[in-house]
């Protein structure tokens, strides 16, 4: 029995999930033009001109990452991991992946912000 209502219930969960967006959109750009702004204006169409910048120094920063994580552990370990250890080993990869992912978010966030800096002195 279980087995026929688990695809209905799927089926009447995903139908009221598209019914539901849909219906709040509607109401969304109704409200827009109840207050005079036109719906066709999308937000999501403002330029973005540092987005592969701040992409490409996460990707630098993840490869470095993973670069670092490599030479540490086979400095720590010194190639030849046992069980234990290759936990310990994967939670270096992942760590140092976190922490120069992030320190290129950082570097594209200060790359930014001088050059809007300077863009606005001018």
């Amino acid at each position: 029995m279980e087995g026929v209502f688990v695809p209905i219930s799927m089926f009447l969960g995903a139908f009221a999930m598209v019914f539901g967006i849909r219906y709040l959109s509607n109401k969304e750009k109704m409200a827009m033009i109840e207050r005079g702004i036109d719906p066709r204006l999308n937000r999501a169409a403002v330029p973005r001109p540092y987005l592969s910048l701040k992409f490409g120094l996460l990707m630098v920063g993840i490869g470095l990452g993973l670069l670092v994580a490599l030479f540490t552990v086979r400095g720590v370990f010194g190639g030849d991991l046992t069980h234990g250890e290759e936990s310990q080993a994967v939670a270096i990869y992942f760590g140092f992946v976190g922490i120069f992912g992030g320190l290129g978010l950082i570097t594209s966030f200060l790359i930014e912000k001088k050059a809007i800096t300077t863009e606005y002195r001018a």
